[in-house]
């Protein structure tokens, strides 16, 4: 398994939560339902502020962009900043609170496609998991997220090939994903 990508971005959280609560923004619309929901839920079982936790995932998002973009080389990108699809673009953990990116609608095509061909499976590596419906809707546990289990490899829970890892300590939220072939 090669590197093809590796992106990282760093999120100032305060910053952050400003944007959040500034009237009239569109932030919160940029996340799924499913990331504020588990923001919301983990903010309240560690007693801190949601925005951390939606800053740490914001970091997930670029960083996943970037390793992307990494990733295509000198071939065209399937986005511009402006009209990237950030909801489709999820980043959620596990049942173990382990984070996975989870790609549905265009992001997940145009990732496919445009990684399509890379490395020896031709593509196959990176198929998207569906982040809901199908398989993906049948393995989704209560909170509405995709459980790892190593018994139902289609309920994975993330993008074979591509990994992240978030963090957040005091000030600042950070992410790091990695895309392989």
């Amino acid at each position: 398994m090669g590197v093809r990508g590796l992106g990282h971005d760093v999120v100032d959280v305060s910053a952050f939560a400003a944007q959040l609560a500034e009237p009239g923004t569109r932030m919160r619309s940029l996340f799924s339902v499913r990331e504020v929901r588990q923001a919301l839920e983990r903010a309240r079982v560690k007693n801190n502020g949601e925005a951390v936790h939606l800053a740490a995932k914001w970091a997930g998002k670029e960083a996943f962009l970037k390793a992307w973009c990494e990733a295509l080389g000198e071939r065209p990108y399937p986005f511009t900043l402006d009209v990237f699809p950030w909801r489709e673009v999820e980043i959620l953990d596990d049942s173990h609170g382990v984070p996975h990116v989870m790609l549905s609608g265009r992001a997940a095509r145009e990732f496919r496609d445009s990684l399509a061909g890379d490395g020896p499976s031709a593509g196959s590596s990176f198929a998207p998991r569906a982040s809901g419906g199908g398989a993906a809707g049948r393995c989704a546990g209560d909170n509405g997220v995709q459980p790892f289990r190593a018994d139902r490899p289609d309920c994975a829970g993330s993008i074979p090939g591509v990994h992240i890892s978030l963090s957040h300590d005091g000030p600042i939220a950070s992410a790091v994903v990695m895309v392989a072939v």
